[in-house]
């Protein structure tokens, strides 16, 4: 019953587009490899202060955050500097992917590292995505 009632919850307003499952999970290696081989910023704050300062190549925001007003900003944030963000189900997940033990409402890749590759696929991704959004 739980599974039919969350697929049947309406996305958070902040959301502006589905991610599909696939490109969710590249985002999760993405940061796995960045916080092993490069660097990642994790948290809200520490993540809004790499977009304003433009040193963010991806945004990871976690679509399940309570109250929805923490991560609101992000998005648009994002749109202004012209930096690519992302939205993922889970905030459970953001923090074991970049190799903490707690979760995290956002994320962001500053050096992807070894991920570069599977990064400029998210992007691309992205960019589709958004381009047939809008």
């Amino acid at each position: 019953m739980w599974a039919i009632y969350c697929k049947m919850t309406p996305k958070p307003y902040f959301v502006k587009f589905e991610t599909p499952k696939e490109v969710s999970e590249a985002a999760y290696e993405v940061l796995r490899q960045a916080s092993r081989s490069g660097k990642v910023r994790k948290g809200t704050n520490e993540t809004t202060k790499a977009v304003e300062r433009g040193m963010a190549k991806l945004v990871v925001i976690a679509e399940d955050v309570q109250p929805p007003e923490v991560v609101a900003h992000l998005p648009l944030l994002c749109e202004e500097k012209k930096i690519p963000y992302v939205f993922v189900p889970s905030k459970d997940q953001i923090g074991p992917a970049i190799g903490i033990n707690v979760s995290t409402a956002a994320a962001a890749v500053l050096e992807p590292g070894e991920g570069q590759q599977i990064l400029d696929q998210v992007t691309q991704e992205l960019a589709r995505l958004r381009g047939a959004k809008q």
